[in-house]
């Protein structure tokens, strides 16, 4: 008799480029370029990442910019990004911060007085103005993952998001209170890889692999530094 075999869908995170002018200010879900200008991170990403993969990116043009700079720097992928062969995903957006947008940090204790004061008491389950609290935010990442697994299982996702995304999919991989997974670093152009594991005998289904492992480093690098 046969014995089934796990089936094993693998996850690989790439935060997209830096933007281009930041200056201190929120920029969430606003939708500033990135500098894409790093030919030796992106030769790093293009070595590291499989060659048949699924891709995958937000809405935000920063990670299109990313998906398509690796592509230039020798990944076979989907040529334009976004484009055909390519599932843009608005649930792995970066975190909404509603009226904060586009505003200082510097700025915004002043400003924001007692709402600023709440969110960062609870960070992790207190929302911005108009905004999403970071626990929402797990909630629509994990949507995501567990539909995208479902659909491509036993592939190879090749993910160009946001930090506060991947700190969402590492909270579904290691079943983390929101608090633990925003103490997280996820460096700009940085991997993290996670596996899906589906098949008998199998626990809690999930095993990471890597953490904000730079394009440089030549093996795997576990990091929990606070973000």
């Amino acid at each position: 008799m046969k014995t089934a075999r796990n089936r094993i869908t693998r996850w690989w995170w790439v935060r997209h480029a830096p933007v281009t002018v930041n200056d201190g200010c929120i920029y969430g879900q606003t939708d500033p370029v990135c500098d894409c200008d790093d030919a030796a991170a992106f030769l790093g990403l293009a070595s590291l990442l499989p060659r048949e993969a699924v891709w995958v990116t937000s809405h935000l043009a920063r990670t299109h910019m990313t998906a398509a700079a690796i592509v230039r720097a020798g990944l076979p992928g989907p040529d334009p990004v976004p484009g055909p062969g390519v599932i843009v995903e608005q649930d792995l957006a970066e975190q909404s911060f509603g009226d904060w947008h586009g505003m200082k940090y510097t700025d915004l204790a002043e400003m924001q007085a007692d709402a600023y004061h709440r969110f960062w008491l609870a960070p992790a389950h207190e929302a911005p103005p108009g905004g999403e609290s970071f626990v929402h935010v797990m909630e629509r990442v994990s949507r995501a993952i567990r539909r995208l697994n479902d659909e491509h299982e036993t592939r190879d996702i090749i993910a160009v998001t946001h930090g506060g995304t991947i700190r969402a999919a590492l909270a579904e991989a290691l079943d983390l209170t929101p608090e633990a997974a925003l103490a997280f670093s996820i460096d700009n152009l940085s991997l993290t890889r996670i596996e899906r594991f589906d098949g008998p005998g199998v626990g809690h289904g999930w095993r990471v692999v890597t953490v904000n492992q730079r394009p440089s480093e030549p093996r795997a690098a576990l990091s929990a530094r606070p973000a």
